[in-house]
């Protein structure tokens, strides 16, 4: 189900993108299957996810409790795809789309896109240190 990152080479470039590439699409289904715990851990314990129009949260924790909050606030069927990945020896940063779906409280669905940034670091395995992401739709019909 999810890919252990360890088990995943990064010795040359196309290793290094097809890892950030899969582990941003076990996030994607660690999310959609509820399962925050394994959201987070793709975290290093002292990243930082930093949603917009919200306080950023810091730590394992801290950001498993916020996707929590997300999800039961209506946040289903997440989608990124990633359009550019850049690396320099334990570091590497990741730009692309994103898309989900936001089921109201009375029912009604609605849906965001936008683009994100993720920013990882190497320490035998990649960990996320900072998720952030902006909405490309205008607030009012968000």
């Amino acid at each position: 189900m999810y890919r252990n990152a360890t088990s995943v080479p990064d010795s040359g470039y196309r290793d290094v993108e097809s890892t950030i590439r899969g582990l941003t699409q076990d996030y994607c289904m660690a999310f959609n299957t509820g399962n925050y715990d394994q959201a987070a851990s793709l975290y290093m314990n002292d990243g930082s996810l930093m949603p917009p129009d919200r306080e950023a949260a810091q730590g394992l924790k801290s950001i498993e409790r916020a996707l929590r909050e997300l999800g039961d606030q209506g946040y289903q069927d997440l989608r990124l795809e990633t359009t550019r990945v850049d690396f320099s020896e334990d570091m590497a940063f990741e730009i692309g789309r994103y898309a989900i779906s936001i089921r109201h409280e009375n029912g009604t669905m609605s849906s965001d896109r936008g683009k994100f940034v993720h920013a990882w670091r190497r320490l035998g395995t990649w960990g996320m240190i900072a998720d952030c992401w902006s909405s490309s739709l205008p607030r009012v019909t968000r």
